[in-house]
Protein backbone atom coordinates (compact mmCIF):
# COMPACT_ATOMS: atom_id res chain seq x y z
CA UNK A 1 0.00 0.00 0.00
CA UNK A 2 1.50 2.92 -0.69
CA UNK A 3 2.11 5.92 1.61
CA UNK A 4 0.95 9.76 1.27
CA UNK A 5 2.52 12.79 2.99
CA UNK A 6 0.36 15.61 3.07
CA UNK A 7 2.62 18.96 2.14
CA UNK A 8 2.88 21.87 4.31
CA UNK A 9 4.26 25.62 3.98
CA UNK A 10 6.92 26.62 6.40
CA UNK A 11 4.09 27.65 9.20
CA UNK A 12 2.82 24.25 9.16
CA UNK A 13 -0.14 25.05 7.29
CA UNK A 14 -1.34 22.79 5.05
CA UNK A 15 -0.74 23.48 1.08
CA UNK A 16 -3.61 20.95 0.03
CA UNK A 17 -1.04 19.25 -2.04
CA UNK A 18 -0.11 15.50 -1.12
CA UNK A 19 3.11 13.46 -2.14
CA UNK A 20 4.06 9.74 -2.35
CA UNK A 21 6.41 9.00 0.33
CA UNK A 22 9.71 9.73 -1.02
CA UNK A 23 8.73 10.82 -4.37
CA UNK A 24 10.32 14.69 -3.64
CA UNK A 25 8.06 16.20 -6.10
CA UNK A 26 7.88 19.60 -3.25
CA UNK A 27 8.69 23.13 -4.67
CA UNK A 28 10.52 25.99 -2.85
CA UNK A 29 9.01 26.68 0.32
CA UNK A 30 7.07 23.74 0.63
CA UNK A 31 7.57 20.98 3.40
CA UNK A 32 6.60 17.57 4.79
CA UNK A 33 6.35 17.04 8.60
CA UNK A 34 8.68 14.23 10.94
CA UNK A 35 8.43 13.46 14.07
CA UNK A 36 10.94 12.36 16.86
CA UNK A 37 9.84 11.08 20.62
CA UNK A 38 12.21 11.26 23.05
CA UNK A 39 11.49 9.06 25.89
CA UNK A 40 12.96 10.06 29.40
CA UNK A 41 13.23 7.67 32.26
CA UNK A 42 12.80 8.59 35.92
CA UNK A 43 16.66 7.84 36.38
CA UNK A 44 17.43 10.79 33.83
CA UNK A 45 17.82 8.08 30.58
CA UNK A 46 16.64 8.29 27.79
CA UNK A 47 15.62 5.85 24.76
CA UNK A 48 17.75 5.88 21.55
CA UNK A 49 17.93 3.19 18.84
CA UNK A 50 20.10 2.35 16.33
CA UNK A 51 19.32 2.01 12.59
CA UNK A 52 19.75 -1.25 10.83
CA UNK A 53 22.87 -1.50 8.88
CA UNK A 54 20.56 -1.50 5.30
CA UNK A 55 19.28 2.02 5.39
CA UNK A 56 19.95 4.09 2.38
CA UNK A 57 22.14 6.91 4.94
CA UNK A 58 23.37 6.70 8.04
CA UNK A 59 23.26 2.62 8.54
CA UNK A 60 24.50 1.81 12.18
CA UNK A 61 23.82 5.42 13.39
CA UNK A 62 21.99 6.15 16.81
CA UNK A 63 19.08 7.97 16.44
CA UNK A 64 15.56 8.65 18.46
CA UNK A 65 12.71 6.74 17.19
CA UNK A 66 9.95 8.84 14.85
CA UNK A 67 9.32 8.87 11.09
CA UNK A 68 6.94 11.37 9.00
CA UNK A 69 3.18 12.18 9.38
CA UNK A 70 1.49 10.39 7.22
CA UNK A 71 -1.46 12.27 5.05
CA UNK A 72 -4.38 13.45 7.29
CA UNK A 73 -2.69 12.33 10.24
CA UNK A 74 -1.68 14.89 13.17
CA UNK A 75 1.95 15.33 14.66
CA UNK A 76 1.28 13.93 17.71
CA UNK A 77 -0.63 10.94 16.02
CA UNK A 78 2.34 10.27 14.06
CA UNK A 79 5.35 10.25 17.06
CA UNK A 80 2.90 8.14 19.15
CA UNK A 81 2.60 5.50 16.32
CA UNK A 82 6.23 6.09 15.05
CA UNK A 83 7.35 4.89 18.62
CA UNK A 84 5.28 2.32 19.14
CA UNK A 85 5.88 0.87 15.45
CA UNK A 86 9.75 0.86 16.43
CA UNK A 87 9.88 0.03 19.70
CA UNK A 88 6.81 -0.81 21.07
CA UNK A 89 6.01 1.15 23.33
CA UNK A 90 2.91 3.06 23.80
CA UNK A 91 3.56 7.10 24.55
CA UNK A 92 -0.15 7.78 24.38
CA UNK A 93 -0.36 8.03 28.26
CA UNK A 94 2.89 9.26 29.11
CA UNK A 95 3.34 12.95 31.09
CA UNK A 96 5.14 15.33 28.65
CA UNK A 97 4.31 16.48 24.68
CA UNK A 98 5.32 18.79 21.97
CA UNK A 99 9.10 20.56 22.88
CA UNK A 100 9.88 22.29 19.61
CA UNK A 101 10.41 22.59 16.23
CA UNK A 102 13.08 22.69 13.44
CA UNK A 103 13.39 22.89 9.61
CA UNK A 104 15.98 21.97 6.42
CA UNK A 105 15.86 22.84 3.22
CA UNK A 106 17.59 20.46 1.01
CA UNK A 107 17.22 20.72 -2.59
CA UNK A 108 13.49 19.46 -2.77
CA UNK A 109 13.60 16.95 0.19
CA UNK A 110 12.52 20.13 2.85
CA UNK A 111 11.02 18.85 6.09
CA UNK A 112 10.28 20.07 9.63
CA UNK A 113 10.64 18.02 12.59
CA UNK A 114 8.49 18.02 15.47
CA UNK A 115 10.12 17.13 18.72
CA UNK A 116 8.32 15.55 21.78
CA UNK A 117 9.68 14.24 24.79
CA UNK A 118 7.61 11.58 26.51
CA UNK A 119 8.53 10.76 30.52
CA UNK A 120 7.85 7.05 31.51
CA UNK A 121 9.49 4.56 32.82
CA UNK A 122 10.26 1.31 30.83
CA UNK A 123 13.08 -1.03 30.45
CA UNK A 124 15.46 -2.94 27.53
CA UNK A 125 12.97 -5.70 28.19
CA UNK A 126 9.98 -3.82 27.15
CA UNK A 127 11.06 -3.13 24.10
CA UNK A 128 9.86 -4.67 21.04
CA UNK A 129 11.93 -3.07 18.12
CA UNK A 130 11.02 -3.41 14.33
CA UNK A 131 13.90 -5.24 12.77
CA UNK A 132 13.34 -3.65 8.97
CA UNK A 133 13.83 -0.14 10.78
CA UNK A 134 16.33 -0.85 13.91
CA UNK A 135 18.75 -3.40 15.10
CA UNK A 136 19.54 -2.04 18.44
CA UNK A 137 17.88 0.03 21.92
CA UNK A 138 18.78 1.56 24.93
CA UNK A 139 18.63 3.56 27.48
CA UNK A 140 21.51 5.89 27.72
CA UNK A 141 22.37 8.63 29.88
CA UNK A 142 23.15 12.37 28.05
CA UNK A 143 26.76 11.81 28.43
CA UNK A 144 26.49 8.53 26.27
CA UNK A 145 24.76 10.17 24.18
CA UNK A 146 27.17 12.97 23.23
CA UNK A 147 29.98 10.58 23.39
CA UNK A 148 28.23 8.92 20.34
CA UNK A 149 27.23 12.55 18.82
CA UNK A 150 30.62 13.53 19.33
CA UNK A 151 31.78 10.03 17.14
CA UNK A 152 29.65 11.30 14.59
CA UNK A 153 27.27 9.00 14.74
CA UNK A 154 24.15 10.12 16.92
CA UNK A 155 21.84 11.73 13.66
CA UNK A 156 20.86 14.99 14.08
CA UNK A 157 22.26 15.76 17.80
CA UNK A 158 23.00 19.40 17.27
CA UNK A 159 19.08 20.03 16.07
CA UNK A 160 17.77 17.93 19.45
CA UNK A 161 19.94 18.31 21.55
CA UNK A 162 18.13 20.99 23.72
CA UNK A 163 15.27 18.46 24.06
CA UNK A 164 17.30 16.63 26.36
CA UNK A 165 17.32 19.34 28.64
CA UNK A 166 15.09 19.47 32.07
Amino acid sequence: MQEYWDIYDINKNKTGRVMKRNDWSMKEGEYYISVLGVVRRSDGKFLITQRVLTKEWAAGWWEIPGGAVKAGESSLEAVIREVKEETGLDVSGAEGGYQFCYHRENKGQNYIVDIYRFDMDATEEDLKLQKDETMDGKFATLDEIKEIANEGKFLHFDSIKKVFED
